[in-house]
């Protein structure tokens, strides 16, 4: 059960970095280092602060990515006869129910 929760909650955190509002933290947090340890705020700080908009960056277009091509495959599904409702349905799995689904689904083609 706390396995299927952390999941979960690991789901939710990947999916807010991908929000703007993941970027106005990094900024609120630069800005209150600079403010409040300047001294600290050195070559390593300034790496630190980089490879963490870096990270959003990419958490962000890849996010885009997915979405784009969920929203296709949502229209392919919808406009083929021979799709079954329930793998419409899967944006909301965890990804090792999918990866299950998709093993099973695989075996009986």
């Amino acid at each position: 059960m706390a396995t299927l929760q952390l999941r979960e909650a690991l789901t939710k955190v990947g999916t807010l970095t991908s929000r703007p509002a993941a970027f106005l933290i990094l900024g609120g947090y630069t800005v209150s280092w600079f403010l409040f340890e300047r001294e600290t705020l050195d070559w390593h700080g300034a790496a630190t602060l980089i490879t963490w908009a870096m990270t959003l960056f990419i958490q962000r277009a890849e996010h885009r990515d997915t979405q784009a091509l969920q929203a296709k495959l949502d229209e392919l599904i919808k406009a083929n006869d021979k799709a079954r409702n329930e793998i419409a349905e899967m944006d909301d799995k965890e990804p090792e129910e999918i990866e299950r689904i998709r093993d099973g689904g695989q075996r009986r083609s």
